[in-house]
């Protein structure tokens, strides 16, 4: 049989990069990379065209596709986990402000359902009591998935979301980091707050997985797997992992996050319904590990 060769976009990861430069291969296909920087700016065009084989893609924006029906197959590895905590700013030249002070402000975050500010939404829901609906967003980005209807406030066409805060336009952002001197982190302590979360929640935010193509997990599921071996062989022979692992691999490690981040977009409208883990993967990949 010849070898496949399959269009792929994963971010310049560490744990990915001996797949990337090619010094891990398969017997099986070979990987074409595209290199789209942000990496985030491949997800749009995996959604609605399935514009490569294999893409790490946002969990969010996974979930939504497939509410949405899109010919998309998960993979239970993670490119991209992190704490979120950090990822909350505010400009104190409008006053002290906290994680429970945001009802009735305006805060604003790059898409409304990117997945670090679903993460950090529910955060502030489940954790500080934030009734989300009383906060008024402002957003300036379409979401990846056109289908979802967003009611968000549009930012100025020429206006980025950061810049908004600084110049006292917005009282919080979700979803960025800076070094501005003018703006501060919304929780006062980031990873105090992130290791008091992790104790509770015994969960990574996972960010970014990857997905293929329906079309090639029916025609060719042991090219999936191995896919996904590939990717665990790089990772395994980064040596030991963090603890927590911020990268995990396989269905049962990546259960707790996922279970969680589906129930936080449920409570958020981003996807009609509670999802089982079992029912993000296909036959093939559900039974990775």
């Amino acid at each position: 049989m010849d070898r496949l060769k399959l269009k792929a976009v994963l971010g310049s990861h560490p744990h990915v990069q001996a797949v990337k430069s090619g010094a891990l291969r398969s017997d099986l296909f070979d990987l074409d990379f595209v290199e789209y920087t942000p990496t985030n700016t491949a997800f749009k065009p995996m959604v609605r065209e399935q514009a490569f084989d294999v893409c790490e893609m946002a969990i969010v924006t996974y979930l939504m596709a497939k509410a949405h029906g899109k010919p998309l197959v998960l993979l239970p590895a993670t490119m991209l986990g992190r704490f979120q905590h950090a990822y909350a700013l505010y400009n104190p030249a409008k006053g002290l402000l906290g994680p429970s002070d945001l009802e009735g402000k305006r805060v604003g975050i790059r898409s409304f359902t990117t997945t670090t500010g679903a993460w950090i939404r529910g955060i502030l829901a489940n954790d500080y009591g934030v009734n989300l609906d009383k906060i008024n967003w402002v957003t300036s980005e379409d979401p990846h998935v056109a289908e979802y209807v967003d009611a968000t406030e549009r930012a100025p066409k020429d206006k980025k979301v950061l810049q908004m805060l600084i110049d006292g336009e917005l009282d919080a952002v979700l979803g960025e980091t800076s070094d501005n001197p003018k703006l501060k982190p919304l929780f006062p302590d980031p990873s105090a707050e992130a290791a008091k979360w992790y104790a509770r929640r015994g969960v990574v935010p996972v960010n970014h997985l990857v997905v293929v193509t329906a079309s090639l997990a029916k025609s060719r599921p042991d090219v999936v797997v191995g896919v996904y071996d590939l990717l665990k062989r790089n990772k395994l022979q980064m040596g030991v992992a963090t603890t927590p692992d911020l990268v995990p691999f396989g269905i049962e490690a990546n259960r707790k996050p996922l279970e969680l981040i589906v129930d936080y977009a449920f409570q958020q409208a981003l996807i009609p319904r509670r999802y089982a883990v079992e029912e993000l993967f296909d036959e093939t990949t559900r039974g990775l590990n």
